[in-house]
């Protein structure tokens, strides 16, 4: 699994003209889940670090501007949306490959997943983007502060 997370002041997520979900000041995750990734990974240790560290990474100013703030300690919103992308092979040519992608039905499953149990975690708003669908995605990147989390460094 892999979760690039956005710093955002804002983010706002539309399918088909209309929109499915916004949060204010937060995090923009996006949710990758790769071949590895079966049905038991939910509810695992692995898992489990991964959702602590998203919600709990310090990367919002405390009063001195210090990034010493998590999601949990301002209250933010946080949007999900699935993107298969994130694990994209770009080693060969000028097309990407996706071979190493979740297939569809387990990504699906495993983004509900994600989807419940950050909701039920989450101290501000929560929203997320439909999965599979081609969606637009309007936000600001406050510092901007980008950071991709992967499993396989949390593994083991």
């Amino acid at each position: 699994m892999r979760l690039l997370v956005q710093r955002v002041s804002r983010a706002r997520v539309e399918v088909e003209g209309r929109s499915v979900g916004q949060i204010g000041q937060g995090l923009l995750a996006l949710a990758g889940f790769g071949k590895a990734d079966t049905l038991a990974l939910p509810g695992t240790r692995l898992w489990n670090t991964l959702c602590a560290k998203l919600l709990e990474l310090r990367i919002f100013p405390d009063d001195a501007g210090k990034l010493n703030l998590s999601l949990a300690d301002t209250g933010g919103g946080l949007l999900l949306v699935s993107q298969f992308t994130l694990y994209a092979d770009t080693r060969r040519g000028r097309r990407p490959s996706f071979t190493d992608a979740a297939p569809p039905d387990v990504a699906r499953a495993l983004f509900e997943r994600l989807a419940t149990d950050l909701a039920a975690q989450t101290p501000g708003d929560f929203a997320q983007g439909v999965f599979g669908a081609e969606m637009l995605l309007d936000f600001v990147n406050w510092g901007p502060v980008t950071i991709l989390l992967d499993s396989d460094e949390y593994a083991g």
